[in-house]
Protein backbone atom coordinates (compact mmCIF):
# COMPACT_ATOMS: atom_id res chain seq x y z
CA UNK A 1 0.00 0.00 0.00
CA UNK A 2 1.59 3.17 -1.25
CA UNK A 3 1.06 7.10 0.22
CA UNK A 4 2.07 9.18 -2.22
CA UNK A 5 2.72 12.43 -0.21
CA UNK A 6 -0.10 14.67 -1.99
CA UNK A 7 -2.32 11.65 -2.32
CA UNK A 8 -6.27 11.72 -0.86
CA UNK A 9 -5.57 8.38 1.25
CA UNK A 10 -2.55 10.81 3.08
CA UNK A 11 -4.50 13.19 3.64
CA UNK A 12 -7.94 11.51 5.02
CA UNK A 13 -5.32 9.48 7.08
CA UNK A 14 -3.85 12.88 8.55
CA UNK A 15 -6.68 14.58 9.28
CA UNK A 16 -8.09 11.26 10.96
CA UNK A 17 -5.10 10.89 12.99
CA UNK A 18 -5.60 14.14 14.51
CA UNK A 19 -9.14 14.39 14.86
CA UNK A 20 -9.12 10.98 16.91
CA UNK A 21 -5.84 12.12 19.03
CA UNK A 22 -7.64 15.86 19.59
CA UNK A 23 -10.73 13.78 20.65
CA UNK A 24 -9.02 11.08 23.18
CA UNK A 25 -7.04 13.90 24.33
CA UNK A 26 -9.73 15.95 25.20
CA UNK A 27 -11.78 13.26 26.54
CA UNK A 28 -8.28 12.53 28.79
CA UNK A 29 -8.53 16.32 30.15
CA UNK A 30 -12.00 16.26 31.10
CA UNK A 31 -11.31 12.43 32.55
CA UNK A 32 -8.03 14.04 34.18
CA UNK A 33 -9.70 16.57 35.76
CA UNK A 34 -13.30 14.89 37.10
CA UNK A 35 -10.37 11.98 38.93
CA UNK A 36 -8.36 15.11 40.48
CA UNK A 37 -11.97 16.35 41.67
CA UNK A 38 -12.66 12.87 42.95
CA UNK A 39 -9.42 12.35 44.55
CA UNK A 40 -9.86 15.58 46.48
CA UNK A 41 -13.33 15.01 47.56
CA UNK A 42 -11.78 11.47 48.89
CA UNK A 43 -8.98 13.25 50.27
CA UNK A 44 -11.03 15.30 51.99
CA UNK A 45 -13.70 12.73 53.20
CA UNK A 46 -11.09 10.99 54.67
CA UNK A 47 -9.73 14.32 56.66
CA UNK A 48 -13.20 14.46 58.22
CA UNK A 49 -13.30 10.67 59.39
CA UNK A 50 -10.15 11.55 60.69
CA UNK A 51 -10.69 14.72 62.79
CA UNK A 52 -13.87 12.48 63.84
CA UNK A 53 -11.55 9.89 65.04
CA UNK A 54 -9.28 12.38 66.86
CA UNK A 55 -12.67 14.31 68.17
CA UNK A 56 -13.90 11.26 69.74
CA UNK A 57 -10.10 10.32 71.24
CA UNK A 58 -9.57 13.73 72.81
CA UNK A 59 -12.79 13.51 74.15
CA UNK A 60 -13.44 10.28 75.78
CA UNK A 61 -9.62 11.22 77.36
CA UNK A 62 -11.18 14.66 78.96
CA UNK A 63 -14.48 13.67 79.74
CA UNK A 64 -14.78 10.27 80.27
CA UNK A 65 -11.19 9.93 82.08
CA UNK A 66 -11.26 13.62 83.50
CA UNK A 67 -8.24 14.69 82.45
CA UNK A 68 -6.46 17.60 81.51
CA UNK A 69 -5.24 19.07 78.29
CA UNK A 70 -1.61 19.30 79.72
CA UNK A 71 -2.08 15.31 81.02
CA UNK A 72 -2.90 14.70 77.10
CA UNK A 73 0.33 16.34 76.06
CA UNK A 74 2.43 14.29 78.18
CA UNK A 75 0.56 10.78 76.74
CA UNK A 76 2.40 9.04 74.92
CA UNK A 77 -0.02 6.56 73.92
CA UNK A 78 -2.60 9.09 72.35
CA UNK A 79 -0.14 11.12 70.84
CA UNK A 80 1.01 7.62 68.68
CA UNK A 81 -2.36 6.83 68.32
CA UNK A 82 -3.07 10.43 66.70
CA UNK A 83 0.40 9.95 64.36
CA UNK A 84 -0.58 6.49 63.69
CA UNK A 85 -4.05 8.15 62.28
CA UNK A 86 -2.19 10.79 60.53
CA UNK A 87 -0.22 8.45 58.36
CA UNK A 88 -3.00 6.31 57.44
CA UNK A 89 -4.92 9.12 56.30
CA UNK A 90 -1.95 10.59 54.52
CA UNK A 91 -1.95 13.79 56.56
CA UNK A 92 1.28 15.67 57.57
CA UNK A 93 0.10 17.22 61.01
CA UNK A 94 -2.78 18.10 63.56
CA UNK A 95 -3.20 21.07 65.88
CA UNK A 96 -5.15 21.27 68.49
CA UNK A 97 -6.51 24.11 70.71
CA UNK A 98 -8.80 24.72 73.82
CA UNK A 99 -11.74 27.01 74.05
CA UNK A 100 -9.18 29.88 74.23
CA UNK A 101 -7.10 29.77 71.63
CA UNK A 102 -4.21 28.32 73.25
CA UNK A 103 -2.58 25.47 71.55
CA UNK A 104 -2.55 22.51 73.76
CA UNK A 105 -1.60 19.87 71.23
CA UNK A 106 0.51 19.41 68.01
CA UNK A 107 1.07 16.02 65.50
CA UNK A 108 3.57 16.46 62.56
CA UNK A 109 5.72 19.16 60.76
CA UNK A 110 4.10 22.32 60.74
CA UNK A 111 7.59 24.47 60.62
CA UNK A 112 6.59 27.84 59.15
CA UNK A 113 2.82 27.07 58.74
CA UNK A 114 1.54 26.55 62.22
CA UNK A 115 0.74 30.12 62.41
CA UNK A 116 -1.76 29.10 59.32
CA UNK A 117 -3.12 26.19 61.13
CA UNK A 118 -3.50 27.51 64.41
CA UNK A 119 -5.38 30.91 63.35
CA UNK A 120 -7.57 28.55 60.93
CA UNK A 121 -8.35 26.80 64.85
CA UNK A 122 -9.26 30.08 66.01
CA UNK A 123 -11.84 31.14 63.35
CA UNK A 124 -13.22 27.38 63.74
CA UNK A 125 -13.72 28.01 67.41
CA UNK A 126 -15.69 31.55 66.29
CA UNK A 127 -17.79 29.59 63.78
CA UNK A 128 -17.82 26.48 65.85
CA UNK A 129 -18.69 25.11 62.30
CA UNK A 130 -15.60 22.68 59.91
CA UNK A 131 -14.27 24.25 57.52
CA UNK A 132 -11.73 23.25 54.61
CA UNK A 133 -9.55 25.61 52.57
CA UNK A 134 -6.28 25.22 50.21
CA UNK A 135 -3.15 26.80 49.91
CA UNK A 136 -0.51 27.27 48.01
CA UNK A 137 0.15 26.54 43.58
CA UNK A 138 1.85 23.83 42.34
CA UNK A 139 1.72 22.08 38.74
CA UNK A 140 -0.93 19.33 38.81
CA UNK A 141 -1.26 17.01 35.86
CA UNK A 142 -2.26 19.38 32.93
CA UNK A 143 -2.34 22.26 34.25
CA UNK A 144 -1.44 24.31 38.41
CA UNK A 145 -3.54 23.17 41.18
CA UNK A 146 -3.56 23.93 44.84
CA UNK A 147 -0.55 22.65 47.16
CA UNK A 148 -1.89 21.88 50.06
CA UNK A 149 -5.46 21.25 52.04
CA UNK A 150 -5.65 22.24 55.90
CA UNK A 151 -9.62 21.07 57.22
CA UNK A 152 -10.79 22.29 60.34
CA UNK A 153 -13.34 21.27 62.95
CA UNK A 154 -14.66 21.95 66.45
CA UNK A 155 -14.05 19.72 69.22
CA UNK A 156 -17.55 18.46 71.17
CA UNK A 157 -18.02 15.20 73.89
CA UNK A 158 -21.09 14.47 75.33
CA UNK A 159 -22.21 18.34 74.45
CA UNK A 160 -19.51 19.86 76.05
CA UNK A 161 -17.40 22.36 73.74
CA UNK A 162 -14.17 21.40 74.15
CA UNK A 163 -11.95 23.64 71.45
CA UNK A 164 -10.95 22.95 67.98
CA UNK A 165 -8.89 21.33 65.73
CA UNK A 166 -7.36 21.49 61.99
CA UNK A 167 -5.12 18.77 60.02
CA UNK A 168 -3.55 19.50 56.08
CA UNK A 169 -2.39 17.42 54.16
CA UNK A 170 -0.01 17.92 51.30
CA UNK A 171 -1.66 17.43 47.56
CA UNK A 172 1.41 16.86 45.30
CA UNK A 173 1.54 13.34 45.77
CA UNK A 174 -1.96 12.77 44.66
CA UNK A 175 -1.07 15.06 41.55
CA UNK A 176 2.02 12.35 40.99
CA UNK A 177 -0.44 10.02 41.35
CA UNK A 178 -2.02 10.82 38.74
CA UNK A 179 0.75 11.87 36.18
CA UNK A 180 2.05 8.13 36.74
CA UNK A 181 -1.58 6.91 35.41
CA UNK A 182 -1.56 9.81 32.62
CA UNK A 183 1.23 7.63 31.16
CA UNK A 184 -0.43 4.55 31.05
CA UNK A 185 -3.32 6.73 29.17
CA UNK A 186 -1.16 8.20 26.91
CA UNK A 187 0.17 4.91 26.13
CA UNK A 188 -3.58 3.75 25.54
CA UNK A 189 -4.60 6.65 23.53
CA UNK A 190 -1.50 5.81 21.00
CA UNK A 191 -2.27 2.33 20.51
CA UNK A 192 -6.22 2.99 19.92
CA UNK A 193 -5.22 5.65 17.43
CA UNK A 194 -2.77 3.46 15.49
CA UNK A 195 -5.52 1.05 15.73
CA UNK A 196 -8.86 3.17 14.43
CA UNK A 197 -6.69 5.12 11.77
CA UNK A 198 -5.84 1.25 10.38
CA UNK A 199 -9.02 0.30 10.67
CA UNK A 200 -10.24 3.96 9.11
CA UNK A 201 -7.65 3.73 6.71
CA UNK A 202 -9.07 -0.03 5.15
CA UNK A 203 -12.30 0.89 5.40
CA UNK A 204 -11.63 4.16 3.87
CA UNK A 205 -9.61 2.88 0.50
CA UNK A 206 -12.32 -0.03 -0.04
CA UNK A 207 -14.92 2.43 0.07
CA UNK A 208 -13.65 5.69 -0.85
CA UNK A 209 -10.00 5.09 -2.22
CA UNK A 210 -9.79 2.51 -4.69
CA UNK A 211 -12.88 3.41 -6.68
CA UNK A 212 -11.27 6.78 -7.07
CA UNK A 213 -8.40 5.31 -8.26
CA UNK A 214 -10.10 3.03 -10.56
CA UNK A 215 -11.97 5.72 -11.99
CA UNK A 216 -9.05 8.25 -12.30
CA UNK A 217 -6.68 5.32 -14.16
CA UNK A 218 -9.47 5.03 -16.53
CA UNK A 219 -10.15 8.54 -17.51
CA UNK A 220 -6.33 8.93 -17.88
CA UNK A 221 -5.99 6.28 -20.13
CA UNK A 222 -8.87 6.22 -22.24
CA UNK A 223 -8.03 7.94 -25.63
CA UNK A 224 -10.14 8.97 -28.60
CA UNK A 225 -10.96 6.22 -31.14
CA UNK A 226 -11.29 3.83 -28.43
CA UNK A 227 -13.56 1.24 -27.45
CA UNK A 228 -15.23 3.05 -25.11
CA UNK A 229 -14.79 1.38 -21.11
CA UNK A 230 -17.93 1.04 -18.93
CA UNK A 231 -17.79 2.76 -16.10
CA UNK A 232 -21.33 1.59 -14.69
CA UNK A 233 -21.72 1.08 -11.08
CA UNK A 234 -24.83 -0.01 -8.95
CA UNK A 235 -23.44 1.12 -5.62
CA UNK A 236 -26.14 3.47 -4.18
CA UNK A 237 -24.00 5.62 -2.66
CA UNK A 238 -22.18 8.93 -3.74
CA UNK A 239 -19.46 6.73 -5.52
CA UNK A 240 -21.86 4.90 -7.72
CA UNK A 241 -23.71 8.34 -8.67
CA UNK A 242 -19.95 9.65 -9.36
CA UNK A 243 -18.90 7.05 -11.77
CA UNK A 244 -22.05 6.88 -13.69
CA UNK A 245 -22.41 10.74 -13.62
CA UNK A 246 -18.81 10.21 -15.11
CA UNK A 247 -19.80 7.43 -17.51
CA UNK A 248 -22.42 10.29 -18.98
CA UNK A 249 -20.53 12.36 -19.14
CA UNK A 250 -18.14 10.34 -21.28
CA UNK A 251 -19.95 9.77 -23.77
CA UNK A 252 -21.27 12.84 -24.13
CA UNK A 253 -17.57 13.82 -24.95
CA UNK A 254 -17.33 11.22 -26.94
CA UNK A 255 -20.60 12.07 -28.95
CA UNK A 256 -19.78 16.32 -29.15
CA UNK A 257 -16.21 14.93 -30.30
CA UNK A 258 -17.69 13.63 -32.99
CA UNK A 259 -19.62 16.10 -34.16
CA UNK A 260 -16.79 18.42 -34.15
CA UNK A 261 -14.96 16.47 -36.14
CA UNK A 262 -17.73 17.20 -38.33
CA UNK A 263 -18.25 20.72 -37.87
CA UNK A 264 -14.22 21.07 -38.38
CA UNK A 265 -14.62 19.12 -42.10
CA UNK A 266 -16.82 21.58 -42.86
CA UNK A 267 -15.23 24.43 -41.65
CA UNK A 268 -12.05 23.33 -43.62
CA UNK A 269 -14.24 22.93 -46.93
CA UNK A 270 -15.78 26.14 -46.27
CA UNK A 271 -12.76 27.48 -45.44
CA UNK A 272 -10.72 26.48 -48.88
CA UNK A 273 -13.74 27.15 -50.91
CA UNK A 274 -13.42 31.03 -49.41
CA UNK A 275 -9.86 31.22 -50.09
CA UNK A 276 -9.95 29.84 -53.46
CA UNK A 277 -12.73 32.57 -54.31
CA UNK A 278 -10.74 34.91 -52.24
CA UNK A 279 -8.44 33.99 -54.61
CA UNK A 280 -10.40 34.95 -57.72
CA UNK A 281 -11.59 37.71 -56.80
CA UNK A 282 -7.56 39.06 -56.43
CA UNK A 283 -7.39 37.68 -59.80
CA UNK A 284 -10.00 39.22 -61.28
CA UNK A 285 -9.27 42.90 -59.83
CA UNK A 286 -5.56 42.20 -61.46
CA UNK A 287 -6.82 41.46 -64.65
CA UNK A 288 -9.17 44.35 -64.43
CA UNK A 289 -6.17 46.48 -63.76
CA UNK A 290 -4.22 45.15 -66.54
CA UNK A 291 -7.03 45.31 -68.89
CA UNK A 292 -6.59 49.09 -67.78
CA UNK A 293 -3.21 49.40 -68.36
CA UNK A 294 -3.43 47.79 -71.46
CA UNK A 295 -5.29 50.25 -73.00
CA UNK A 296 -3.11 52.97 -71.78
CA UNK A 297 -0.11 50.77 -73.09
CA UNK A 298 -1.65 50.65 -76.93
CA UNK A 299 -1.79 54.34 -76.54
CA UNK A 300 1.66 54.76 -75.16
CA UNK A 301 3.26 52.85 -78.17
CA UNK A 302 1.47 54.11 -80.78
CA UNK A 303 3.48 57.25 -81.02
CA UNK A 304 7.45 55.06 -80.94
CA UNK A 305 5.58 53.21 -83.35
CA UNK A 306 4.49 55.77 -86.00
CA UNK A 307 8.34 57.14 -85.54
CA UNK A 308 9.80 53.75 -86.07
CA UNK A 309 7.75 53.64 -89.62
CA UNK A 310 8.72 56.54 -90.42
CA UNK A 311 12.21 56.44 -89.84
CA UNK A 312 11.52 53.13 -92.10
CA UNK A 313 10.16 55.06 -95.29
CA UNK A 314 12.99 57.65 -94.80
CA UNK A 315 15.43 54.47 -95.34
CA UNK A 316 13.90 52.64 -97.77
CA UNK A 317 14.36 55.90 -99.83
CA UNK A 318 17.80 54.95 -100.18
CA UNK A 319 19.03 58.99 -100.33
CA UNK A 320 20.50 59.15 -97.00
CA UNK A 321 24.01 59.43 -95.79
CA UNK A 322 25.88 56.57 -93.59
CA UNK A 323 25.61 59.14 -91.17
CA UNK A 324 22.14 59.94 -90.96
CA UNK A 325 21.08 56.24 -91.46
CA UNK A 326 23.16 55.41 -88.76
CA UNK A 327 21.59 58.21 -86.29
CA UNK A 328 17.38 57.08 -88.37
CA UNK A 329 18.92 53.34 -86.22
CA UNK A 330 19.78 54.27 -83.21
CA UNK A 331 16.47 56.64 -82.94
CA UNK A 332 14.53 53.29 -83.71
CA UNK A 333 16.49 50.95 -81.58
CA UNK A 334 15.29 53.66 -78.71
CA UNK A 335 11.73 53.84 -79.72
CA UNK A 336 11.58 49.85 -79.64
CA UNK A 337 13.42 49.49 -76.58
CA UNK A 338 11.23 51.82 -74.81
CA UNK A 339 8.13 49.97 -76.22
CA UNK A 340 9.63 46.77 -75.49
CA UNK A 341 10.12 48.27 -71.89
CA UNK A 342 6.76 49.41 -71.57
CA UNK A 343 5.24 45.62 -72.58
CA UNK A 344 7.82 43.82 -70.17
CA UNK A 345 6.68 45.58 -66.91
CA UNK A 346 3.03 45.19 -68.07
CA UNK A 347 3.86 41.18 -68.73
CA UNK A 348 5.82 41.29 -65.63
CA UNK A 349 2.98 42.69 -63.59
CA UNK A 350 -0.03 40.73 -65.12
CA UNK A 351 1.78 37.15 -64.83
CA UNK A 352 0.15 35.21 -61.93
CA UNK A 353 1.76 35.69 -58.95
CA UNK A 354 3.61 32.51 -57.01
CA UNK A 355 1.88 33.60 -53.54
CA UNK A 356 5.72 33.09 -52.05
CA UNK A 357 6.98 35.11 -49.22
CA UNK A 358 10.33 36.89 -49.67
CA UNK A 359 12.00 39.81 -48.25
CA UNK A 360 11.25 43.11 -50.27
CA UNK A 361 12.39 46.27 -50.25
CA UNK A 362 9.04 48.46 -50.00
CA UNK A 363 10.64 51.77 -51.64
CA UNK A 364 11.78 49.73 -54.33
CA UNK A 365 8.48 48.18 -54.82
CA UNK A 366 6.69 51.70 -54.67
CA UNK A 367 9.32 53.61 -57.38
CA UNK A 368 8.73 50.38 -59.88
CA UNK A 369 4.91 50.38 -60.06
CA UNK A 370 5.41 54.15 -60.26
CA UNK A 371 7.64 53.61 -63.18
CA UNK A 372 5.03 51.68 -64.61
CA UNK A 373 2.25 53.61 -64.05
CA UNK A 374 4.11 56.84 -65.52
CA UNK A 375 3.63 56.37 -69.29
CA UNK A 376 -0.30 56.13 -68.54
CA UNK A 377 -2.74 58.31 -69.72
CA UNK A 378 -4.32 58.38 -66.66
CA UNK A 379 -1.46 59.75 -64.97
CA UNK A 380 -0.98 62.38 -67.62
CA UNK A 381 -1.60 65.34 -65.29
CA UNK A 382 -1.05 63.78 -61.84
CA UNK A 383 2.29 64.04 -60.13
CA UNK A 384 3.24 61.69 -58.20
CA UNK A 385 5.56 63.12 -55.05
CA UNK A 386 7.69 60.14 -53.59
CA UNK A 387 9.01 61.35 -50.06
CA UNK A 388 10.67 57.67 -48.68
CA UNK A 389 12.00 58.85 -45.47
CA UNK A 390 11.85 55.21 -43.77
CA UNK A 391 15.44 54.27 -42.73
CA UNK A 392 14.17 50.77 -43.31
CA UNK A 393 11.75 49.63 -45.65
CA UNK A 394 11.83 45.34 -45.94
CA UNK A 395 9.35 43.63 -45.02
CA UNK A 396 8.43 39.81 -45.25
CA UNK A 397 5.86 39.94 -48.06
CA UNK A 398 4.67 38.76 -51.70
CA UNK A 399 6.05 41.60 -53.93
CA UNK A 400 3.46 40.83 -56.70
CA UNK A 401 0.49 41.16 -54.68
CA UNK A 402 1.80 44.12 -53.00
CA UNK A 403 2.94 45.94 -56.34
CA UNK A 404 -1.32 45.21 -56.92
CA UNK A 405 -1.68 47.02 -53.57
CA UNK A 406 0.17 50.30 -54.74
CA UNK A 407 -1.59 49.95 -58.34
CA UNK A 408 -4.90 50.23 -57.02
CA UNK A 409 -4.36 52.66 -54.48
CA UNK A 410 -2.61 55.17 -57.29
CA UNK A 411 -5.13 54.73 -59.83
CA UNK A 412 -7.76 55.36 -57.48
CA UNK A 413 -6.24 58.43 -56.41
CA UNK A 414 -5.75 59.49 -59.80
CA UNK A 415 -9.42 58.88 -60.66
CA UNK A 416 -10.34 61.16 -57.88
CA UNK A 417 -7.93 63.66 -58.90
CA UNK A 418 -8.71 63.80 -62.77
CA UNK A 419 -10.86 65.91 -64.79
CA UNK A 420 -12.23 65.59 -68.18
CA UNK A 421 -12.20 69.46 -69.01
CA UNK A 422 -8.62 69.24 -68.38
CA UNK A 423 -6.12 70.65 -71.21
CA UNK A 424 -3.05 68.72 -72.21
CA UNK A 425 -0.24 69.66 -69.99
CA UNK A 426 -2.03 70.84 -67.05
CA UNK A 427 -1.02 69.19 -63.82
CA UNK A 428 -4.60 68.58 -61.86
CA UNK A 429 -3.53 66.89 -58.50
CA UNK A 430 -0.14 65.55 -56.51
CA UNK A 431 -0.46 62.13 -54.89
CA UNK A 432 2.30 62.01 -52.13
CA UNK A 433 4.12 59.03 -50.98
CA UNK A 434 5.15 58.88 -47.68
CA UNK A 435 7.09 56.50 -45.52
CA UNK A 436 8.18 56.18 -42.05
CA UNK A 437 9.37 53.96 -39.19
CA UNK A 438 7.17 53.45 -36.53
CA UNK A 439 8.68 51.08 -33.82
CA UNK A 440 8.77 47.38 -35.41
CA UNK A 441 6.77 48.86 -38.40
CA UNK A 442 6.78 50.71 -41.33
CA UNK A 443 4.12 53.06 -42.46
CA UNK A 444 2.89 54.39 -45.93
CA UNK A 445 0.66 57.08 -46.65
CA UNK A 446 -0.78 58.23 -49.84
CA UNK A 447 -2.32 61.32 -49.96
CA UNK A 448 -4.24 62.62 -52.50
CA UNK A 449 -6.11 65.89 -52.98
CA UNK A 450 -8.77 64.65 -55.16
CA UNK A 451 -12.78 64.94 -54.12
CA UNK A 452 -12.38 63.14 -50.88
CA UNK A 453 -14.96 60.56 -49.09
CA UNK A 454 -18.02 61.52 -47.20
CA UNK A 455 -17.52 60.56 -43.05
CA UNK A 456 -20.46 58.31 -43.34
CA UNK A 457 -19.18 56.46 -46.23
CA UNK A 458 -15.83 56.16 -45.13
CA UNK A 459 -16.34 53.19 -42.83
CA UNK A 460 -17.22 51.27 -45.96
CA UNK A 461 -14.46 51.67 -48.55
CA UNK A 462 -12.95 48.45 -47.97
CA UNK A 463 -16.33 46.60 -48.15
CA UNK A 464 -16.31 44.39 -51.36
CA UNK A 465 -18.16 45.96 -54.49
CA UNK A 466 -17.76 49.81 -52.95
CA UNK A 467 -17.12 52.13 -55.27
CA UNK A 468 -18.05 55.75 -55.50
CA UNK A 469 -17.23 56.01 -59.62
CA UNK A 470 -19.95 56.08 -61.73
CA UNK A 471 -21.77 52.65 -62.87
CA UNK A 472 -19.75 50.98 -65.42
CA UNK A 473 -16.55 52.69 -64.48
CA UNK A 474 -15.62 50.91 -61.24
CA UNK A 475 -15.97 47.23 -59.70
CA UNK A 476 -15.58 48.26 -56.74
CA UNK A 477 -13.45 45.67 -55.40
CA UNK A 478 -9.78 47.61 -55.67
CA UNK A 479 -9.92 48.14 -51.69
CA UNK A 480 -11.21 45.24 -50.12
CA UNK A 481 -8.46 42.98 -52.48
CA UNK A 482 -6.03 45.36 -50.80
CA UNK A 483 -7.45 45.09 -47.53
CA UNK A 484 -7.38 41.24 -47.92
CA UNK A 485 -3.93 41.27 -49.11
CA UNK A 486 -2.45 43.43 -46.10
CA UNK A 487 -4.62 42.30 -43.71
CA UNK A 488 -2.68 38.36 -44.94
CA UNK A 489 0.89 40.12 -45.01
CA UNK A 490 0.30 40.67 -41.24
CA UNK A 491 -0.39 44.20 -41.37
CA UNK A 492 -3.48 46.74 -41.34
CA UNK A 493 -4.76 49.49 -43.97
CA UNK A 494 -7.32 52.60 -42.95
CA UNK A 495 -8.62 55.71 -44.92
CA UNK A 496 -8.64 58.97 -43.43
CA UNK A 497 -10.23 61.37 -45.34
CA UNK A 498 -12.12 65.19 -45.50
CA UNK A 499 -14.84 65.91 -48.72
CA UNK A 500 -13.35 68.21 -50.85
CA UNK A 501 -9.63 68.01 -49.60
CA UNK A 502 -8.46 64.62 -50.41
CA UNK A 503 -8.21 61.15 -49.47
CA UNK A 504 -4.94 59.39 -47.23
CA UNK A 505 -4.86 55.83 -47.42
CA UNK A 506 -2.86 54.64 -44.71
CA UNK A 507 -0.70 50.94 -44.52
CA UNK A 508 1.49 49.87 -41.61
CA UNK A 509 3.78 46.71 -42.51
CA UNK A 510 5.74 44.52 -39.82
CA UNK A 511 9.39 45.32 -41.06
CA UNK A 512 11.51 42.49 -41.24
CA UNK A 513 14.16 42.02 -38.27
CA UNK A 514 16.65 39.52 -39.03
CA UNK A 515 16.46 36.29 -36.87
CA UNK A 516 12.87 36.64 -35.91
CA UNK A 517 11.26 35.13 -39.16
CA UNK A 518 12.47 32.79 -41.79
CA UNK A 519 11.15 32.66 -45.01
CA UNK A 520 10.65 28.76 -43.88
CA UNK A 521 9.56 29.21 -40.79
CA UNK A 522 7.34 31.85 -42.22
CA UNK A 523 5.82 29.55 -45.14
CA UNK A 524 5.47 26.77 -41.92
CA UNK A 525 3.01 28.72 -40.28
CA UNK A 526 1.16 29.96 -43.42
CA UNK A 527 0.42 26.07 -43.73
CA UNK A 528 -0.49 26.03 -40.20
CA UNK A 529 -2.83 29.27 -40.29
CA UNK A 530 -4.65 27.70 -43.22
CA UNK A 531 -5.53 24.50 -41.77
CA UNK A 532 -6.42 26.44 -38.70
CA UNK A 533 -8.82 28.34 -40.73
Amino acid sequence: MRFPFYSLRTGVLAHLAFLIVSAMLLINMVMVKFSEKDLIEAKLQTGRLLLNSIEQKVGNHIISQHRTWAQLESDRRLKKEINRLLRTGGFSGALIVDRDGAKVLGYGSWGEREEEGLSVCRDTLVTRRPSCSFSGSIWGVIWLAKERVKISSPIFSDGHFLGAMTIYAELRPLYEKLRKAEKIILIYILLNTIILVLFGIYLLSRTVVRPIHKLLSITEQFKGGEQFPNLADSSPNEIGRLSRSLNLMLKRLDENKKELKAHISSLEKANQDLRKAQDEIIKSEKLASVGRLAAGVAHEIGNPIGITLGYLELLKDGSLSKEESRDFLKRMESEILRISQIIRQLLDFSRPASGEMELTGIHDLIMETVNMLKPQPMMAHIKIHPVLQAPKDTVWADPNQLKQVFLNIIMNAADAMTNEDVSNDEIVGTLTIKTLDTEHSIELRFEDKGTGIPQQELAHVFDPFYTTKDTGTGTGLGLSVCYRIIEGMGGNIRAESTQGEGTTIIINMPLYHEGSRTPASERAGDKENVKKI
